[in-house]
Formats: structure tokens, sequence, C-alpha cells
């Protein structure tokens, strides 16, 4: 009897896979944090045997080649991808022996890599589970342009034609095991469910229901701006990432973050934006610890930046440092621990912005037909697909991501500051304080909008209006 067990990193969006039998197992696409994956071995009994990567990650760095030197398991990769480490080279149509009467057959997957390779485990000969990578997703596909490009649509052609051959070759009750797709933006689009089959995938995934003109047309107008930290994940990979370091990092006292703070270092809080608001340490910007720190924080710091974190436990400290070397941000330069009045020198105070609700936002815009004024400004922080759903009219667009490099864009005036539900804005308001301006922070569900009195834009659908 065979097993698979889901590693779960919520952050990023990725789901890790053990598999086995009763002896022996395959770790597929593992974090780089391994200790999780080692834990599960020892609760299953079994040994590690195998290390197989479907892919050369752009979204994470990688534990595969760690997990292997730790527990002396065959590290196997695509041939075609370009490496500098000693690996076993994986071939389609390979097939790997995992434990008895349970193998995994190779099978060339390109769409999302030109070398993506996927997976197919058999029990007995037959196909139970596929672990896809970033080809077949759940009810969509990996991302085809994080490679180069001049390839894009090459492999997007690529991705519909390897959906087709993993429909063809495998039973409609086989598992779909994706890595991508769960919140990662190595996803062309939003999973659809929690777990799937191939017969499932025929029935909801454009990638076997469409044509593969029409499904290459709907792909690439899809795709939004790739995290800037991707550039750095592929090249870390390739080279073989360094073991990881999760030892706790120097301490820094009020003098030490003042300092860090004048030299232009980054000095993040991790508290709730809650907290954040009501008071925090001037110049500090806000990457809560229950959010997706590693996402933002390392797709708007630039990179290779010290950063000092700031939590209020040291639980909330370790665990954002896990967090960060799975997107390489290896080593904080500092840390403390507890909160502002043990974060700032004697005699200064704490800084604080105003927290609101749409409904305050629509009381303040009331009467300004233009939805903002010189005094009031309505920034709209969240992506390009979110705002083409409808915006506040009136409202200025900076998707959170480019807010540090074009805050200067951003209006005179108080400005109130919106995402989807509160998290973004909490990130884009802690930028603006630090930059002086004069902030607010709505944090609210951006469905609520309309009900608030609001008059929101619907580009594809006209124009909604809360006042009634």
């Amino acid at each position: 009897m065979f097993f698979v067990e889901t590693i779960e990193i919520e952050g990023l969006g990725n789901r890790h896979y053990l598999a086995g039998g009763a002896r022996a197992a395959v770790a597929v696409d593992p974090p780089r944090d391994i200790d999780q994956v080692i834990a599960a071995a020892a609760r299953r009994g079994v040994r590690i045997t195998h290390v197989v990567e479907t892919h050369v990650h752009n979204d994470y760095v990688t534990g595969g080649l760690e997990l292997a030197r730790v527990t002396g398991a065959v590290y196997l990769v695509p041939a075609a991808a370009q490496v500098s480490f000693a690996r076993e080279p994986v071939r389609d149509g390979d097939v790997i022996e995992v434990d008895a009467g349970l193998t995994l057959r190779a099978l060339a997957t390109p769409g999302h890599t030109p070398h993506h390779t996927a997976y197919v485990l058999q029990e007995s000969g037959r196909p139970v589970a596929a672990f896809t990578g970033g080809s077949l997703l759940i009810g969509t596909v990996g991302r085809p342009d994080l490679v180069e490009p001049r390839l894009t649509e090459q492999l997007a052609r690529a991705q519909h034609a390897s959906a087709h051959r993993l429909a063809a070759e495998l039973p409609d009750d086989a598992s779909v095991l994706p890595t991508h797709g769960f919140g990662s933006f190595c996803s062309s689009g939003q999973a659809e469910g929690d777990a799937s089959t191939i017969g499932r995938e025929k029935t909801v995934n454009a990638a076997l229901s469409q044509d593969v003109d029409a499904f290459v047309t709907g792909l690439l107008a899809g795709l939004e701006d790739v995290p800037a930290y991707y550039a750095h994940m592929g090249p870390a990979n390739a080279a073989g990432p360094d073991p990881v370091d999760l030892t706790a990092p120097a301490r820094a006292d009020a003098e030490e973050i003042a300092a860090r703070l004048a030299a232009g270092e980054w000095v993040v809080d991790l508290r709730s934006r809650v907290a954040y608001a009501q008071g925090h340490v001037a110049g500090s910007f806000n990457f809560e610890a229950d959010g997706k720190i590693a996402t933002y924080l390392a797709w708007m710091i630039p990179w290779g930046k010290p950063v000092t974190l700031l939590a209020e436990t040291p639980r909330q400290l370790a665990e954002a440092q896990r967090e960060l070397v799975r997107v390489g941000i290896d080593r904080p330069a500092a840390a403390a621990t507890g909160g502002p009045a043990d974060w700032l020198r004697p005699g200064e105070a704490p800084a604080s912005f105003r927290r609101a609700v749409f409904a305050d936002l629509a009381a303040e815009l009331d009467g300004k037909p233009d939805g903002a004024s010189a005094r009031t400004v309505v920034l709209d922080v969240r992506r390009d697909s979110e705002r083409a759903g409808g915006y506040i009219e009136g409202s200025v667009h900076i998707p959170v991501h480019l807010l540090h490099q074009r805050i200067d864009e951003v209006p005179a005036g108080t400005v109130w500051v919106h995402c989807a539900g509160g998290m973004r804005a909490g990130i884009a308001a802690s930028l603006l304080d630090a930059a002086g301006r004069d902030v607010i922070a709505v944090d609210d569900g951006f469905d609520r909008a309309v009900d608030a009195g609001l008059t929101v834009t619907r580009p594809r659908f006209g124009r909604a209006s809360g006042a009634a």
C-alpha cells in the first residue's frame, strides 16, 4: 500500500510531497527548510531514497540538493536542466523504483519550463497519481513566461500539448498533485478546488477543453507581473543552494534600529497591521507575519539590502525567518522582539496612522463628484486584473509591489489606501507613512465598497453606484 503526504507552504502557495511504501519514499520538489520532509519520513518510518525535481524552480529556493546530501538519497533532476551540481539526470520514460511494487515514471511535460518533467506514481504498474509540478495544475496550468520572453508563446503551446499527454496516458481516477497553483504566482490562474483527478481536469481545465489557439490566446492575455525576486530563484537553484541557517539573528537594541534606519536599511515590523497602525517605529515597514510575507517582502525589497526584523515574540520571528529563507533572504542583519516601547530610544514616541472602512471613505468623499480632490486621494494597490473587475471612481492605481518605486507619483493630500481585503493596504500605508505622507489604511473587503455608497466603475460591465 502506498502513501502520499502533502507538505503545504501556504505563504508561497506551493505543495511538496513525500510518497512511498512500507520502507522507502521519494521527496518531490522539497522546500528549502528540509526538516519538515525529514520529520514526515520519520513519522512514517521510511527512508528517503530519492529526491526528485520537476523543474528548476523560479518561485522558491529548493531544498532538494541539501535533502539528498543529508539523507544519502539519489537526486533526480531533468536531464535538460542546466545545473552546476552533480545529480542523476532524468529523461522521458525513465522508471525509478521507490519501494516494492511502487515506481515513478518520468514524463516530459515542457511548458512551464522547457525541461519540465512530471512523475507518474505507479502501484504494481498502474498509474495512481501524477506529480505535475508546474505543468497541469488544478483548473489551470503553470505560467509559460518565467524563462525567456521570446519563448513564452512556444512554451504556452507546449503546456497545451503536455496537458493532453497527461490526459491521454493516465486513467481518469489518477490524482493530480501539482507543486504550484495554491496561491503561487507560478500559476497562470486561480486553482479551482483543493484536489483533483485527470478526469476532473478534462472537464474544468482550459488546457484540456479548448483548442490550442484559443487556449494560448487566453493564457497569454491573463498573465500578470512576475514577482521581482523570481529573477534570483532560478539561478540560485541552478547553482545549488547553500544549506539553511535558521539560528537566531543578532539582537538589535533601540540605538541599532535607529542607526540601521538612518543608513537606509529596511526595518520590517512583523506585527499585525492593526498593532502597527496603533504604534510603530517611524520609518519601518509593515509586512505581517501572518500574511504573504515571503512573497511581498522579497518582491519589494531591493535585492541584497540588509533587513532587520521586529517581532512580537521569538516564535513569530523564527517563523518569519523560516518563510524568508524559502525565497533566498537567508540571514536578517538583526532582529528584536517586543513592541515599540522596546524599539524606540528614550524620548521617542511611536508613529501611528488611522484605519478605516469603506463606509468612512464614502463619508469623506460625499459631495465630491470626481471621487477625490486635492485634499483626498484614493489609492488602489491591487493588481491589474483585480482593478479590471471594478474600481472606485477617481482612484489612483499603483499595485503594491510597485509603490516603493513610484511613491512620488501619489498625488498630494491625505491618502486613503485600499486593496481587496486589507493586508496589502497595510503594507502600502506603512510605505507612505515612512515617506512622511498623511495616510489612512482602509481595512475592509472591496466587495463592501458599493454597499458603503461608493461609485465603483466596472470596465467590463459598465458602472455601478452605491448611492442607489
